[in-house]
Formats: C-alpha cells, structure tokens, sequence
C-alpha cells in the first residue's frame, strides 16, 4: 500500500508540475506539441515496433491490423484537432453576447484495455494534451510493457519541441490498488475498457468518462447490397481478430436473402456451424469463472478462428477466418446473442422490418444498449425508424462497424477510441469522446436588451384549446 501510495504520488506531482509549465502556451504552441508526440506513434517504426510488442505481450490480435488501426486514429485525431481552437477564447455569440474561453481540466487518469494498449494511450493523449492537460495512463497488467513503450515514445515527441516529459506518464507498476490511487488524486478519469473497470472510475469521486458495454448489430434488409454487405461486415469482424467492442457480434438478415448471405459468407472464408459444432463450440466459449459463474472464457478473446475451433474441437478448412453460428430464439436464452470479442459471428432471420428491429433490442438489452448498431439499406424509413426506436448512441449506415464507429476517413464521427453510451450503458455522454471533453469552458455574458416574451405570445395558443 505505502509503495503504491508513493509512487502516485510522485507521479501526480511530476505531472502537475509540468502541467502547470504549458497552462501559458499558445495555441500554436500546443498545436506544435500534438503535432510532435503524434508524429512519434504514427511513423512506421515506432508503430511497428508498438505493434509487434503488443501482440507478444498479450498474445492478442494480429501485428499488420494493430499497424493500421494505429495510422487510422493517430492521423484521424490528429485531423479533427488540426486548426481548431483550444486555448483563450474559442468560440462567441455576437447576438446573445455570449464568449466561451477554454481553460485546461488539469490532470487525466487514463485507463486503458489490454485489447488495445498502445492505440488507445496514442489516440486519448493527443485528445488529452489538446487542450494543455497532463495525463498519466493506468495499464491493463497483462499490457503495460507495451503500453509504456507508447509512452516513451510520445515522450519523445514532448522533448523535442521542448514541453515537459511528465505531461505523459503511466504508471509502471498497475495494480488495482494504485489505478484507485490515482483515480481519486486526479482531476478527470477516462476509463476505456471493461465494466468492472469503468464502474470503479464512477465510483471513484473524480469525475469521469467511462464507456458501456458493446454489442454492435448489423441488420442487413431485403434491399442491401449482400457482396457491399458482406464484405464489410467481414473487414469489421476479422479486424484485429475482434479486439475492437465495435466489431459485429450478431447480424439480422431478410429471409429473402438469407441464404444469399450465408454463402457469400462462405466464399469470404467464413465457417457455419451446424447444430451439434454450435454446442461444442459454446462449451468452450463461456465456462465457469472463478467464482463459479458461467461467464465469456478469456482464452478465446481476440484469437483466430482457427484457434478457437481447434480448442473447441472443432474441425474447419485451413483458409477458414470467421466462425458463424445460428441464433436460437428467444434471443436471452441463446448465449451467442452476447459481446464475444472474437471472429464468432452469430446470425439471426427476420421476415418484417418489425420482427428485426424487435430482434435488434433484445440483442443489445442482453448487452450492448447505449453502445451501437448498424444497418444496410437504402431504405431512409427503416434508417428514420430505426433512429427514433434504438436506445443507441450511434447507428452506422452501410459502413463496417469496428473501423466506423471511433471515426473514419470515410464518415463524420469524432475520431477516438473511447465510445460514450449515455445512460443507457451507465456514462454519462452519448457522444465519441474527443479533445472537448478535456476543455474547461468559462462563459462570459455582456449585457443584451431585454428580449421578454408576453403570456399571450407564450400561452395564447394553449389558451385558445384549453382556456386560461
């Protein structure tokens, strides 16, 4: 406890202190700072190098998509807080005389996941230091080599330009004990990872963003592409072998081109399972934890279909990149209706848009509600009805969902690795979160004319139905 104690805080002291060195700068002075630590985790050795240590270290994912899932979101932040104003006054409203001015949060606790160690404390610091914050990273255990070698190399980038190294540290000895250490020293948490971990950061007493459970669906109707449809639900599932909480875990396909589907599948080098490999893989996907619970086994976790079929028993072709099963109604008493982490791909049949969308809400009330969805389709009324009907903080349209979700060149959404679920998935913001939630705002208000509304122009139409 004493050593633990010790080490955060001298942690929090370096990092407040070299906080307190950069709460002057410029905005082009800060801009230079993301520019440099950016530049270090984004060119190709260093990637390489973070990439290859954090599939060693973890025995997770696959080194050439860690590579890319690197570039995509360095330069994808890197891209939306190019040009944008972080430091003085940011943003004003010459009507109603209002001047918004950014101010640092001060010091970030950083949690990250042991499924992606080094892109997650690339990606959050670049959000983080945006806006003339510090930040310490609290790894994963099983990941805090690699994620450290992500951290000294941003390190380099802050001396070269000459800000102060401590701005980026982590903690090099995590420890449960030592992540509430700093939890409850800091002045913000971002928690990404899983529930117990994001539950600890709400309950910490520091204010925190944190992110829900995911669950991501696709529904693919009558009128979709099936070759557009397939190939991205597949790019989205092998990803990385499905470290990623957007990656599909189920798909709800039209009876008039379900089995279109399931062999355009096949030729994409996906497996079905017939019913008695469903039950054998199941067994060995969800077995007994420590306390006796049947719960998701973390040996299949971000493995390839391959491994996970030969330690389930089961045999498949050579070429084989994702398995399929499918999903038996009701859909809570099926366990493939849940987050799997893995290239295991659970397909659902739908005869009305009612009937899939009913299925679509029961998949994410099992897990995933407030995370994300997605659908192929060009029909706008299925998209509007879907909006309106999904407890979601995010629907794709036509886009694979791991690589669209946290932002891509090819949609709008804030670049991040850190997906808010509103209070649907226990956060406390829908939104991608990104280099604004690390912004303290002070509005200044100059006097207006007064702009006062009568009763009449307030209440005269009620009182013309239902009388004063």
């Amino acid at each position: 406890m004493e050593e633990s104690k010790k080490m955060i805080e001298d942690l929090l002291q370096r990092a407040r202190k070299a906080q307190k060195q950069i709460e002057g700068y410029t905005q082009e002075q800060i801009d230079e700072v993301c520019l440099a630590v950016g530049w270090q985790v984004y060119k190709d050795d260093s990637i390489e190098q973070l990439a290859k240590k954090a599939v060693e270290e973890t025995g997770m994912g696959l080194v050439e998509h860690k590579i890319t899932k690197h570039k995509v979101k360095v330069m994808g932040v890197l891209n939306d807080i190019k040009n944008v104003k972080s430091v003085g006054l940011i943003e004003k409203d010459d009507e109603k005389k209002i001047f918004k001015y950014a101010k640092p949060v001060g010091v970030v606790g950083a949690l990250t996941p042991v499924t992606n160690p080094t892109a997650t404390p690339a990606s959050n610091a670049l959000s983080i230091l945006k806006g003339r914050n510090a930040v310490i990273f609290a790894p994963h255990p099983k990941a805090k080599v690699s994620s450290k070698l992500a951290v000294d190399f941003m390190r380099k980038g802050l001396k070269k330009v000459g800000a102060p190294e401590d701005l980026i540290q982590i903690v090099e000895i995590p420890s449960i004990e030592a992540t509430n250490l700093l939890m409850n020293q800091v002045d913000l948490v971002i928690a990404t990872g899983g529930n117990a971990m994001v539950k600890a950061a709400y309950s910490s007493g520091t204010p925190a963003y944190g992110v829900g459970p995911g669950n991501s669906v696709q529904i693919i109707a009558e009128d979709a592409d099936v070759e557009d449809a397939v190939q991205k639900v597949t790019i989205s599932k092998i990803f990385d072998h499905a470290t990623s909480c957007s990656s599909e875990n189920s798909i709800i396909v039209h009876e008039s081109i379900y089995d279109k589907v399931i062999e355009t599948f096949k030729q994409k080098d996906a497996y079905l399972c017939d019913t008695t490999e469903k039950t054998r893989l199941q067994k060995w996907m969800w077995v007994p934890n420590k306390k006796g619970h049947i719960a998701l086994n973390a040996k299949i976790v971000a493995k390839s279909a391959q491994v996970i079929a030969t330690d389930a028993g089961l045999m498949i072709p050579n070429n084989t990149t994702m398995l399929m099963v499918e999903g038996k109604l009701p859909v809570d008493s099926d366990p493939f209706a849940e987050e799997k982490l893995s290239p295991v791909l659970t397909l659902w049949k739908y005869s009305t848009f009612e009937e899939g969308l009913d299925i679509l809400i029961k998949l994410t009330t099992v897990a995933g509600t407030g995370h994300s969805c997605g659908i192929h389709t060009f029909n706008d009324a299925y998209i509007h009805q879907l909006a309106m009907e999904m407890k979601t903080s995010r629907i794709m349209v036509r886009q694979p969902q791991a690589p669209a979700n946290g932002g891509n060149f090819f949609n709008g959404m804030p670049s991040t690795v850190t997906l808010g679920c509103g209070t649907w998935g226990g956060n406390i913001t829908t939104e991608n979160i990104n280099y604004k939630h690390f912004l303290n705002i002070t509005w200044v208000s100059y006097p207006i004319p007064p702009v006062k509304p009568t009763d009449e122009d307030m209440w005269g139409e009620y009182w013309k139905q239902y009388g004063k």
